[in-house]
């Protein structure tokens, strides 16, 4: 392990991020907002539902259990501002809505997708991880 010896309290942080500058702290907060809507719990969940087609809200709600109107409302909006989601809306009475997965949502649908057979894969190994924690959890706190 590195140690740096009569240094100033944060010297050794700004001599890294000058030598990286890809890892500046400024930088990492945008990323980092994006990689937690991304990993939050619906955002993969509402795209893997949308697939490739157009989809009417309730039609979508249905496809994804356990979402509140609320909650698919709040996801798809933010899925829309990030420009992952096209949102149309039909001029009829009512007004038909439709939301489709844009090029950049596919791209991260893309992307997702192996994390998402990792899961699968992993699914066992990591419930008898977390039984294995808690039945040991269980006796020390």
């Amino acid at each position: 392990m590195e140690q740096h010896l009569n240094t100033a309290p944060g010297t050794a942080a700004k001599a890294e991020e000058a030598a990286n500058p890809a890892h500046r702290a400024e930088e990492c907060k945008p990323v980092a907002d994006l990689l937690g809507r991304i990993g939050d719990k619906w955002t993969g969940i509402v795209l893997a539902a949308l697939g490739t087609e157009r989809v009417r809200f309730m039609e979508l709600q249905r496809r994804v259990t356990g979402i509140s109107q609320r909650m698919l409302t709040v996801t798809l909006r933010q899925l829309e501002r990030d420009g992952l989601v096209h949102r149309t809306v039909h001029p009829t009475v009512p007004p038909r809505v439709e939301y489709q997965v844009s090029d950049l949502g596919q791209n991260l649908r893309n992307a997702l997708e192996p994390v998402g057979q990792w899961a699968k894969s992993n699914l066992e190994r990591i419930e008898e991880a977390r039984r294995r924690f808690d039945g040991a959890a269980d006796s020390t706190y």
